[in-house]
């Protein structure tokens, strides 16, 4: 491997306006706001502006836009009718992405933000026919988070419920140039369209290297299953040559900001009595301090702390999504940047094309 190239490392592909992760420092500023100054502080709608603002001339005022979203919910709930037996079949990431592909391509707000919806009303339809219950039709009038939160579980959420939601769709929104924001931005440079950037930026954020690991988080506490077991399965997995989901970061050398902005929420929840234990927590950092500690006598010249998918996992089981939909909540958060990249790297007119270095056999030469 060609040095400095292994999963371009440190190489700079973009110029943002949108955020910056500081790995170094365990920072994330999104459009000059720090993670503190917005998760749990303002609502989701509001983050969507932020990043939209200056890529959309008919972008509304902060107020509108919510309502503007709202009317895209309920207008993409048309395609649930298409939520057939071969889909319900397919994994819920997978039925999400096919949802979202029977949108249309444009570039306008308005696709926009019927791509920002669309995970949102996908993702608890898909979810209950799953368990053989009916889809619930979005309330235009709602929050986003609680809109979607009441759409999966078939009540209104509790004031609580719907803050641990929406603050978790704020930490997520952006994070610099990850794997999927970068496969969005690529198909973006090609002018194919939002929709087409937002089905490669899902496709990218489905694989357990990026999106697809808190799932599995839910399964590692099962079988952990109590503090005291801790070391040993921790041990016994990275003898296997297991990777403990949770834990390292390609960027951050310190803590993941975005895992005590999680673990805040999940506070909450606990504090208002909304679907979660003090238990289930002091477990998970119970859990959380044991595999710091066998991860810093075994890798002693690696820096691997915890990452956002521990707390990640622990709030939206709280919330009560099936670990199957974590990765699509996670896309309901994401594609808010998602979009915003795409104008960003429209704007700048430049097709990314990176060469490559040929290192197979050359041609044979005749005799």
């Amino acid at each position: 491997m060609i040095d400095g190239l292994d999963g371009l490392e440190g190489i700079v592909a973009a110029e943002t306006v949108l955020s910056e992760v500081d790995g170094a420092a365990g920072r994330l500023v999104i459009r000059g706001c720090s993670l503190d100054q917005l998760s749990g502080q303002v609502p989701f709608e509001d983050v969507v502006h932020l990043l939209f603002d200056g890529f959309f001339d008919e972008l509304r005022e902060a107020g509108d836009l919510a309502a503007a979203l709202g009317r895209a919910r309920a207008e993409v709930f048309a395609e649930v009718q298409a939520l057939d037996s071969r889909l319900k079949g397919l994994g819920t990431t997978e039925a999400v992405r096919a949802l979202m592909a029977r949108l249309p391509d444009g570039d306008d707000l308005t696709t926009a933000l019927k791509l920002v919806a669309a995970p949102a009303v996908f993702t608890p339809a898909v979810s209950r026919a799953r368990q053989g219950l009916s889809p619930i039709a979005p309330d235009a009038s709602l929050g986003h988070a609680r809109d979607m939160l009441r759409m999966i579980k078939g009540r209104s959420p509790t004031d609580a419920e719907a803050a641990g939601l929406d603050a978790y769709l704020v930490t997520v929104c952006d994070h610099g140039l990850n794997a999927s924001t970068f496969a969005a931005r690529v198909v973006a440079s090609t002018r194919a369209g939002l929709t087409s950037a937002a089905l490669a930026g899902i496709s990218a954020l489905k694989g357990p290297l990026h999106g697809g690991a808190p799932g599995p988080i839910i399964e590692m506490l099962d079988e952990i299953g109590a503090p005291e077991n801790a070391q040993a399965w921790l041990e016994a997995a990275l003898d296997r040559g297991d990777r403990l989901m949770g834990f390292g970061h390609r960027v951050y050398r310190v803590r993941d900001p975005r895992a005590d902005a999680l673990k805040r929420a999940v506070s909450r929840l606990i504090n208002d009595g909304s679907n979660s234990t003090p238990g289930r927590l002091a477990f998970a950092e119970a859990v959380e301090q044991a595999a710091l500690a066998v991860l810093k006598a075994r890798k002693p010249n690696r820096s691997l702390q915890t990452n956002v998918e521990l707390y990640t996992a622990l709030l939206l089981e709280a919330l009560a999504f099936p670990p199957d939909a974590f990765t699509c909540v996670f896309g309901a958060g994401r594609i808010a940047g998602w979009m915003a990249h795409a104008k960003e790297q429209q704007a700048g007119g430049r097709l990314i094309r990176p060469q490559s270095r040929y290192v197979g056999p050359e041609p044979r030469v005749a005799a």
